[in-house]
């Protein structure tokens, strides 16, 4: 499987910037569009929403920021940008308003939680497993990164997955066969390529002189962490 792949200073220190060309599209679209002045006023406020909420706001919301005596107005003025293309409306939804191509930039300064050797019966992202943070981007990974786990060992070698890597891992619980996943068996994390067949599912190494992991679903308990969705290299 590709994976992106970066170079890494020590400590995770470094500060990545990647650009995203779709938000230089967009603030050329107001423009572009013809938009009025509150119109143009709404979109930013919108954008502003997505960039420090995560979520467009309600009618009521604009209504307040812009001074409108009533949502009705807000909605009229959403109406208006719908049909220019500024915007697409979920109807029914209070916060149904997105705007095409945007990807409100991620935190940089937040970055991502690294994940060194995970205490038994804890979940991955408590407190006592996080050795450190990463100052980059989330967005960089596709689908984006949740945290970065520290590789311990050799046994992934084969795709370039080394021993003290920082394996960016998106969250999710569901794997396809042949996927790169983050495994828990029994309280232990392991890094493996996945392989289900019935009950029975097979975690294998990319690396000769490791032997498969075989997992009886009927028997052992294993649960998917996250999937493999890029390597920093240490």
């Amino acid at each position: 499987m590709a994976v992106p792949r970066l170079a890494a200073k020590k400590g995770c220190q470094q500060r990545i910037t990647v650009y995203n060309h779709s938000n230089c599209i967009n603030r050329q679209t107001a423009s572009m569009l013809k938009l009025t002045p509150r119109q143009s006023e709404i979109l930013a406020f919108i954008k502003r929403c997505l960039e420090d909420n995560g979520y467009p706001p309600t009618r009521a919301e604009i209504a307040q920021e812009l001074g409108f005596k009533s949502p009705n107005a807000a909605e009229e003025h959403l109406k208006a940008l719908a049909r220019k293309g500024a915007i697409e409306m979920t109807p029914g939804a209070s916060r149904g308003i997105r705007i095409p191509g945007f990807e409100p930039a991620a935190n940089e300064e937040e970055g991502l939680p690294v994940i060194g050797r995970v205490a038994a019966g804890a979940p991955i992202l408590a407190q006592q497993n996080v050795e450190d943070t990463c100052k980059i981007n989330p967005e960089f990974f596709h689908p984006k990164a949740d945290y970065l786990l520290r590789v311990r060992g050799m046994s992934m070698k084969d795709i370039g997955i080394f021993d003290g890597d920082l394996l960016a891992v998106h969250t999710t619980r569901e794997a396809r066969n042949g996927q790169i996943v983050v495994a828990r068996i029994d309280d232990e994390v392991t890094v493996k390529r996945f392989q289900r067949n019935g009950n029975k599912v097979l975690l294998i190494a990319e690396n000769p002189e490791f032997a498969p992991i075989e997992v009886n679903l009927e028997e052992q308990d294993l649960v998917i962490e996250g999937l493999s969705v890029g390597v920093i290299r240490r």
